[in-house]
């Protein structure tokens, strides 16, 4: 059973090329991860980290179109698989609105235990990504 969930719509005052370029490389999503993230390792092309208490989650970017839309797949022994997508929309020259989305297949119990934290845990990327991106 697919489930989709979706960060909110957020504007970062950066052009869509450099928030791009940043999601490009998972060297730099370890300034993202809350602080229940532990062991991250990442290459350009990849990453894993633990959540504590839960599970190890890999993830490889699977496809890139430049300027609008990073996928990436999980990889791993998890409960369930799933696609995290970053899409990009470009707000004027300067600006960009950034919505991250889970597309995960997983069964109605699993699906009621995780979208709350998986709601938070877009959210909270995309939140820490202005604030990054913004500094």
């Amino acid at each position: 059973m697919s489930k989709r969930i979706e960060s909110e719509l957020t504007l970062i005052n950066r052009p869509a090329s450099e928030i791009y370029a940043f999601l490009n490389d998972f060297n730099n999503f370890s300034q993202l991860m809350p602080e229940q993230v532990a062991n991250w390792q990442a290459t350009v092309d990849s990453c894993s980290f633990e959540i504590k208490g839960l599970a190890t989650v890999g993830l490889r970017i699977v496809e890139r179109i430049p300027g609008s839309k990073i996928v990436m797949k999980s990889e791993g022994k998890l409960p369930f698989d799933f696609l995290l997508n970053s899409l990009l929309t470009p707000s004027g020259e300067s600006s960009c609105k950034v919505q991250l989305v889970i597309d995960a297949d997983m069964n109605p119990f699993i699906s009621m235990m995780a979208e709350k934290p998986l709601a938070n845990f877009v959210n909270a990327l995309a939140t820490r990504l202005k604030e990054n991106l913004e500094k």
